[in-house]
């Protein structure tokens, strides 16, 4: 493999070097055939024993140049100085077809970033991210990617003795807003310029020509984070811990762990069960988006050298979430125009669902069914396998009428919105229950349904009928799950 590491490039003030530390007995648990292709790697070898041993980093290719990169951050809302990569190593990056990519093993052993930390991750957390990167990649939403996940019996203690694994990220950069703060609040406004026109001639090179390109860089930044949390409003992703350093500077989904995806709705779900107050609810993710904007234009600041100016780039980030969401909402509702009162049926949509606790994935999904000119006397039987989510049946009726209206008034025809509705309306979503039986399979060896279900997973707007169980409402033991930050 033809590894670069630009990144190994900056001064050595910015990472450490070091070697993966090797883990017993490695195997090979799951690989992503899209992810592979992007790097130009043949999906078919990745279980051999030798790329294993790479990806588990007990081989590491002649040209790799394995280093933790250090950052600091905002975590919850509070500075907590220095973080850095505590359990991830990066390799290097590799050139595919549509650029680079660099490669990054995620609990290949301690590194002095670590804090305490044992600089593993295990199966557990590893399959929850390489089923949900490559998901939220099949749903069309910006984000990190994984190659891969191998595993060890090797044990690793985290509420109980579980086992080691080691998943492969792959991301153009792993820097992140909390990698600015880090040269900001330890006033290296050197290091902090290094950082800036690495990241700009590396990939925003069109923003070198700006009158400011810090301004634009903020600008842009910005703009790509509204858009990105756009996409996770409209499909229901709640991340769950958006601190600062789990912010990506290419406004791309980063750092997977205790995530969900909304079931019955509630604009305050939380996710997190770590996360008592409530900062990353699903509510919260819009203003919260903006809020480390701000974090990441303070720190930035010394280089802008204008406050306005700063001020001016965040100002982009409402109406760039305002414009996506309304874009992509516009596309699940099945509407080609806009209308005076679009948002008005909107409002009332969510917030029937919210009344009524509706699976946020079925009801748009089963929206797409819906017939506009069904006879009255026939509607009920109709409309019942999405009218059958509601408890309030005559308020969705009620509706329904609405959301009829509006379609007659722009002549949709049912057939043609059927099919771009469930383009953009995915049947298949990594619900947590179908992630944890895929985890318990996994943790008595078996790791068919990991690969069953992420098969599932990239393609999720198709109706693959042999796979409906995968799309059903969540069985009553699943109300139990809880994902914290360990996971």
């Amino acid at each position: 493999m033809p590894f670069d590491n630009s990144f190994a490039g900056l001064p050595p003030a910015f990472y450490t070097r070091l070697m993966p530390t090797p883990l017993p007995a490695p195997y090979f648990v799951a690989a992503s055939a899209p992810a592979a292709r992007l790097v130009g790697l043949d999906p078919a070898d990745l279980a051999h024993e030798d790329f294993v041993a790479v990806f588990t980093g007990n081989d590491v290719p002649q040209r790799a140049q394995p280093l933790a990169a250090v950052y600091s951050g905002h975590q919850f809302g509070h500075w907590a100085g220095q973080l850095g990569d505590g359990r991830a190593i990066l390799l290097g990056d590799i050139a595919g077809p549509d650029g680079r990519m660099e490669l990054q093993l995620k609990g290949a052993g301690m590194t002095p970033y670590s804090r305490m930390g044992d600089g593993r991750a295990v199966l557990r957390s590893s399959i929850r991210e390489f089923l949900c990167s490559e998901a939220m990649a099949a749903l069309g939403i910006p984000t990190t990617r994984a190659l891969m996940v191998t595993g060890s019996n090797q044990g690793v203690i985290r509420e109980t003795m579980e086992t080691a694994a080691v998943v492969t990220r792959m991301a153009p950069s792993f820097v992140r807003f909390g990698s600015f703060e880090h040269w900001r609040y330890n006033n290296k406004p050197e290091e902090l310029r290094t950082l800036a026109d690495y990241v700009i001639e590396t990939f925003y090179p069109a923003l070198a020509d700006a009158p400011n390109p810090y301004v634009a860089l903020l600008e842009e930044v910005t703009r790509r984070t509204a858009r990105m949390i756009a996409h996770w409003q409209a499909v229901g992703f709640m991340h769950g811990v958006m601190n600062t350093d789990n912010m990506s500077i290419l406004g791309i989904t980063l750092d997977y762990g205790p995530f969900g995806f909304m079931e019955a709705f509630d604009v305050d779900h939380i996710c997190n069960h770590t996360d008592q107050g409530g900062r990353y609810s699903y509510a919260n993710q819009v203003p919260v988006g903006h809020w480390n904007c701000y974090a990441l234009a303070n720190a930035l600041l010394p280089l802008i050298g204008d406050q306005e100016a700063a001020q001016a780039a965040l100002d982009v980030y409402i109406d760039a979430y305002g414009e996506k969401f309304d874009e992509l909402l516009h596309a699940k509702l099945g509407l080609k125009s806009t209308q005076e009162n679009d948002r008005a049926l909107a409002d009332d949509m969510f917030k029937l669902m919210q009344a009524n606790h509706v699976d946020f994935t079925l009801f748009f999904r089963r929206l797409g069914e819906l017939e506009v000119d069904v006879p009255h006397a026939q509607r009920d039987e109709a409309d019942a396998p999405l009218r059958d989510l509601f408890l309030d049946r005559a308020a969705f009726d009620a509706w329904a009428a609405q959301y009829r209206d509006r379609l007659r008034l722009e002549g949709s025809v049912d057939a043609a919105r059927r099919v771009a509705m469930h383009a953009v309306n995915p049947k298949y979503v990594l619900r947590n229950y179908l992630a944890q039986v895929a985890i318990e399979k996994a943790q008595n060896g078996d790791f068919d349904e990991v690969r069953r279900l992420l098969a599932v997973l990239e393609r999720p707007f198709d109706d693959q009928p042999e796979h409906d169980s995968y799309a059903a409402l969540p069985p009553d033991w699943a109300s139990h799950l809880e994902v914290s930050c360990s996971s």
